[in-house]
């Protein structure tokens, strides 16, 4: 019933603001008729909904990048047999070329809004495995604070609290902290993208205590910032740690 009401509320909200599809950012019908049935609450252009390409088939059981040509009987990437990961298990909806776009304006230009069509297709996916997984908290990776307060807003947290909404999960944002500003993680490669990351995050409150965590990214490429952030949660004494990405790149 609550998720009907918020529904109907966007809807509401979206027929005086209309919304920008977050595939071409071009505005999209908030009502219209096709072959003779009303239509509400469309997110994305029909168009541009074929373009994204969702992740399926094989995939790492630990990261969950797709395997690439010739290694679809494999059950790691390339990367996870070199890697030691400080989480369970990863989880992504996108393959990062496809919608590499959306996310730069979802994350650099405001597009908050693109959120609430991320989620959906989060918990059309993932609704359900997510659930019976027993996740007690969603932890989105932090911002540096004083980057967070000139963009406005962290893309993570936005992201974290459209799934949270979606799924009854709740979102904790002041658990763990980011504790200096560091590089841009595009310019490094996998080492330095380590290094760049080391004593980079902390658990600030110790008040409270999960069994089992969620930590969502906007993308996956390495999992550096992942496995900081759930080496911390290892030490405060974390059993189950996951961890959620919008879009995933390939394995190298």
């Amino acid at each position: 019933m609550k998720l009907e009401l918020q529904n109907i509320a966007e809807t509401s909200l979206s027929i005086i603001y209309p919304r920008h599809c977050p595939v071409c950012d071009g505005l999209v019908k908030t009502i219209e008729i096709k072959d003779g049935k009303l239509i509400t609450g469309r997110l994305l252009h029909e168009a541009c909904n074929r373009k994204v390409k969702r992740i399926s088939g094989n995939t790492c059981v630990k990261c969950g990048k797709l395997l690439g040509s010739g290694h679809e009987e494999d059950e790691y990437c390339y990367d996870c047999t070199r890697t030691r990961h400080f989480f369970d298990r990863g989880f992504s909806v996108f393959e990062y070329r496809s919608i590499s776009g959306s996310i730069y304006r979802f994350k650099y230009m405001g597009r908050q809004e693109y959120a609430t069509f991320y989620g959906r297709e989060i918990k059309k996916k993932y609704g359900d495995k997510l659930r019976k997984l027993g996740i007690e908290a969603i932890i989105p990776v932090p911002m540096y604070k004083n980057k967070e307060v000139i963009r406005g807003y962290n893309q993570a947290a936005v992201l974290a609290e459209s799934i949270s909404k979606l799924i009854n999960i709740p979102v904790y944002r002041d658990v763990v902290v980011r504790t200096r500003n560091t590089k841009a993680m595009k310019e490094l490669d996998a080492r330095g993208r380590r290094n760049n990351l080391k004593k980079a995050f902390n658990i600030a409150r110790n008040d409270v205590k999960f069994k089992c965590i969620l930590i969502i990214d906007d993308i996956y490429t390495t999992g550096s910032t992942i496995d900081e952030i759930a080496h911390e949660f290892r030490i405060a004494g974390v059993k189950k740690i996951y961890c959620l990405s919008l879009a995933i790149g390939q394995t190298t």
